[in-house]
């Protein structure tokens, strides 16, 4: 099987560090991949608090995570101190990509890349919504669409 690659931008918008624990460590006495998306779960948490966000308000929505990929590229032992660069790319109107580099403090090495799609939801409506403009303006300003339109603003609209 072919080796998934994903590319990531040059510049991330925030990182936070991380301790490797006991508890995340596997049978191969390395960072389990289990506990690396917990990981980079708490990374992702970290960056919304920084924008004053959490996962269930972004402007009156939470978000869902749809998909995940995680590409191992080095080992990860306890007590080792990881920093979670963080990003979001590639939005559509109802969501966009979180991609995060993690690299060990020890050594300088790159652990892993990955990514998470992620859908903004009204939990209350149990549907889809519309990227916030709240979070474009404080998370991605230079990629804040035209709300001039009704169609742009609208933040409860179902998948077409």
């Amino acid at each position: 099987m072919a080796r998934v690659n994903l590319d990531l931008p040059d510049v991330f918008t925030f990182s936070t560090n991380l301790t490797v624990r006991v508890s995340d460590i596997n049978y191969g006495n390395h960072l389990g991949n289990d506990r690396m998306i917990s990981l980079l779960h708490e990374a992702r948490l970290r960056y919304l608090h920084n924008y004053d966000f959490s996962e269930f308000n972004i402007g009156g929505v939470g978000l869902m995570v749809t998909d995940i990929v995680v590409t191992f590229v080095s080992e990860s032992f306890v007590a080792d101190k990881l920093t979670f660069k963080v990003g979001i790319t590639d939005f559509n109107k109802y969501g966009c990509d979180f991609v995060y580099l993690v690299v060990n403090e020890r050594d300088d090495k790159v652990v892993a890349k990955a990514k998470t799609g992620i859908v903004f939801f009204d939990f209350d409506e149990r549907r889809i919504s519309r990227v916030p403009r709240i979070f474009y303006e404080r998370c991605a300003p230079e990629s804040t669409p035209d709300f001039t339109s009704d169609s742009a603003s609208s933040n409860s609209s179902t998948a077409d």
